[in-house]
């Protein structure tokens, strides 16, 4: 909020105001509507809406202090919700992808720590799908091998079950096996070496693992939120509700999940082929 508010006072001041220097209880109805229109141009929908509301909230703090009168707030807050359905950012990984992702991990030196601990990080993060925050705060015990079933501490401190496909269970069970079954984080940083040692991953760390696997596999850059995408189309591809994906992703709003629904976009391709232009 500290940067969307640097910004929007940059636009008003002509870049010579921060967000503690503008006396932001003089703007007024035609400098926030200018504001809206900056923003709608420059950034995306999310982004900007979120921008926005850093501006009502500080008007609206105006009036509290006194400094801002009720109509002149009115007035000034009283801009439209820019509108837009924001595409989810990144990619979807191929089948021939994820295909060479888990076949990497068994290359070489099979039995190799690293790569034991690698496939089960991709059967998480594509096969439940979870967030890289909620991958490095998993434990041992919340892991129920038989059902593949994951207790996943998300956003906002709430805690939701997610599962790991059958298939992926085993590439589980046998990183247990390595690391072993004592208490503690489920995935451990390993050294050059094939030492495992016993201290939590971290987010940043799950990220460089995904490059070195995309390096090893020949497959273009993806973010472990790729996954997470992959995980929740390739759901509403094999016909799985809404719903439940929405509930298995961990996702507040339906609206969210509908976002990563490749559907309809093949759809209107398939409409659109259905048209023939006419032969000379």
């Amino acid at each position: 909020m500290r940067g969307a508010l640097d910004t929007i006072a940059r636009l008003v001041s002509g870049g010579e105001a921060t967000a503690e220097t503008l006396p932001w209880h003089t703007l007024r109805r035609q400098h926030t509507a200018a504001v809206r229109a900056a923003l709608a141009s420059r950034y995306g929908v999310r982004t900007a809406n979120r921008m926005l509301a850093a501006l009502r909230g500080v008007l609206r703090e105006s009036v509290e202090l006194g400094l801002m009168d009720a109509e002149s707030f009115q007035r000034a807050s009283r801009i439209k919700t820019i509108r837009g359905r924001p595409e989810p950012a990144g990619r979807a990984l191929e089948r021939e992808e994820l295909r060479a992702l888990f076949a990497s991990c068994v290359g070489g030196d099979a039995c190799a720590a690293i790569d034991v601990r690698d496939a089960a990080l991709l059967a998480v993060l594509y096969g439940a799908g979870l967030r890289r925050a909620e991958v490095v705060q998993l434990d041992v015990s919340d892991l129920a091998m038989e059902s593949g079933a994951l207790v996943v501490h998300g956003k906002g401190n709430k805690v939701r079950l997610a599962y790991v496909p059958e298939s992926g269970r085993p590439l589980l069970a046998t990183w247990v096996a390595r690391r072993g079954g004592e208490a503690g984080p489920l995935f451990l940083p390993v050294q050059k070496d094939g030492v495992i040692v016993t201290r939590r991953l971290t987010e940043g760390a799950i990220y460089k693992i995904l490059e070195r696997r995309a390096r090893v596999a020949g497959v273009p850059h993806f973010s472990p939120h790729d996954c997470r995408r992959t995980f929740i189309g390739d759901l509403l591809d094999a016909g799985a509700d809404m719903s439940t994906v929405k509930e298995l992703a961990g996702h507040t709003s339906i609206e969210t999940t509908a976002r990563y629904d490749r559907r309809g976009e093949r759809a209107k391709r398939s409409a659109a082929d259905l048209l023939r232009f006419p032969g000379p």
